[in-house]
């Protein structure tokens, strides 16, 4: 789910950045996004939803492969933020194979929706 963020924080070389970019990936516990800043394993930046305004401390725990001028960065929060992203998770136990994942969604019988949000309710930037 693409979100647009800021992120602020030392580069490896100590210069401090300011960057917008946008998730890959999120979850509560952090998210993955692409990072023209230049970063090591172990930093700690802070990341800002530019919807919300809302700001978290995060910890670099991936630096992956350059893609462009980007890197693939992974980060985790301080603590688990499930409101963070304003997104509903499904359970820590949720599976494919959960009761909910094989009901049929019928549209207007609201005693047969499943709890769980589809991708299109989630919307996408």
């Amino acid at each position: 789910m693409r979100v647009p963020i800021r992120v602020r924080g030392d580069d490896v070389g100590g210069l401090s950045f300011d960057e917008e970019t946008e998730t890959l990936a999120i979850n509560a516990h952090g998210a993955f996004i692409l990072l023209q800043g230049r970063v090591s394993r172990g930093a700690q930046i802070t990341l800002k939803h530019n919807r919300t305004g809302e700001e978290q401390e995060c910890r670099v725990l991936l630096v992956g492969p350059l893609i462009g001028n980007k890197a693939e960065i992974g980060l985790e929060f301080s603590s688990p933020r499930p409101h963070f992203w304003r997104v509903c998770f499904p359970p820590e136990d949720w599976t494919p194979k959960s009761l909910e994942a094989r009901k049929p969604v019928i549209p207007g019988n609201e005693k047969e929706k499943s709890s769980v949000p589809s991708a299109g309710l989630l919307g996408k930037s």
